[in-house]
């Protein structure tokens, strides 16, 4: 969802780094062969989550979510060169799909896929992140934040997508909307937690930065 004007939201994209070939590559894929093409980042968004990245400079990242794979590459464009990123997804049939473009980049060799439920998966990674993406079913993301936070290194940051959920999170609750209820809950959490400080951006469909203290 976009919460700019077109004209002006226009104007931002082409006043910003502009997305890699690859990106192109893997974006006009993924609309061509894969369901609900919509899910990924986007080149804005790419690009966005490429800066913060960069200014991290994380030596580990964590990623819930993979989809094609678009936002893991652009997270990856901050890595240290010995660093780690490691991306959970639940859906089988995009691993090659994945791994195809994760190779074609020069992150290859530094991303690390995991296939499963990431509720199962997170407990048993025995590492710290410097930087962890959110971006996975939604009921679930207060169960993630629980899991996640002290695998964070202090002043370690959690991005958390779709935050704004298509505007819904200003709209009457129906009570049948489960995802809905789960985002709000989650950016309740992410403002009352003391462990961390939060900025939500208006960014497409909503950025939450937060950092642990």
């Amino acid at each position: 969802m976009y919460f700019l004007p077109e004209d002006l939201d226009d104007y931002v994209v082409s006043h910003s780094e502009a997305e890699p070939k690859l990106l192109q590559q893997l974006t006009r894929e993924t609309y061509q062969k894969i369901l609900q093409p919509i899910m990924l980042s986007g080149p804005y968004q790419g690009r966005v989550l490429s800066m913060i990245s960069k200014l991290i400079q994380p030596k580990t990242i964590l990623e819930l979510g993979t989809f094609t794979g678009y936002a893991t590459l652009c997270l990856a464009e901050g890595l240290k060169s010995n660093g780690e990123m490691h991306t959970i997804d639940i859906n089988e049939e995009l691993i090659d799909f994945q791994r195809k473009y994760f190779d074609k980049s020069k992150y290859g060799h530094q991303i690390f896929q995991h296939l499963g439920n990431a509720l199962d998966i997170i407990p048993k990674l025995d590492k710290t992140f410097d930087l962890i993406f959110i971006d996975a079913d939604k009921p679930n993301y207060v169960n993630y934040f629980h899991l996640i936070i002290d695998k964070l290194n202090p002043g370690g940051i959690i991005l958390s997508d779709n935050v704004l959920w298509h505007g819904k999170v200003i709209e009457p609750l129906d009570p049948k909307d489960a995802s809905t209820k789960a985002v709000l809950d989650y950016n309740t959490l992410l403002k009352e937690d003391p462990r961390i400080e939060t900025v939500l951006l208006p960014i497409r469909d909503g950025l939450t930065i937060s950092r642990k203290l």
